[in-house]
Parts: structure tokens; C-alpha cells; sequence
């Protein structure tokens, strides 16, 4: 999803929620919201953002992509007895 996309999903529930209370948002502060919205989804989609985070392990520059996907299968193959994978309960 695109910045534009998700400010404008994030901005409409915004917008209901604040119906619920009362208020009502000028054209202005709509506008400033969805920029605000809009500029911290385009940063946080920044691979940097996540790789700051601990949420992944390496950021792989595309020219290398083979190299590291074989690497990732040659080690793979050295464990033949793979156990059922259990994720237990997810929560969302």
C-alpha cells in the first residue's frame, strides 16, 4: 500500500472516530493530517526504519540477491530432519 493509500484509510478512520466524539475537522486540519499521516508511513517504510528496529536481520542490496538466496539454501540443506513447524496462538 502507498503512502497516499494509507494516509487516506488512516485519515477516514480518524475522521469517524472524532464523529463519534463530537468534532468535526476543518479542511485545513484533514489536509495536515493526512500529511502527518502520510510522512510517518513513508518513513517507517524505509527498510532502514525496520533494520534500526531489530525487525530484520540484513538489507539485502538487489545485485546480491542470488548470492544470499543461495547461501540461505545450501545452509538449509544441511538440516534434513526439519520438525513440524507449531506457531502456537498468534495475536493480531
Amino acid at each position: 500500500m502507498s503512502g497516499d493509500s494509507a494516509a487516506s484509510t488512516l485519515v477516514e478512520i480518524k475522521v469517524k472516530q472524532l464523529e463519534r466524539e463530537g468534532k468535526k475537522l476543518s479542511d485545513e486540519e484533514l489536509q495536515e493530517l493526512r500529511e502527518s499521516i502520510r510522512a510517518t508511513y513513508e518513513q517507517q517504510m524505509d527498510p532502514r526504519y525496520a533494520a534500526a528496529r531489530l525487525w530484520v536481520d540484513a538489507i539485502i542490496d538487489p545485485a546480491q540477491t542470488r548470492e544470499v538466496l543461495a547461501e540461505a539454501l545450501e545452509a538449509v540443506a544441511h538440516n534434513p530432519d526439519i520438525r513440524e513447524f507449531r506457531t502456537g496462538v498468534l495475536q493480531t
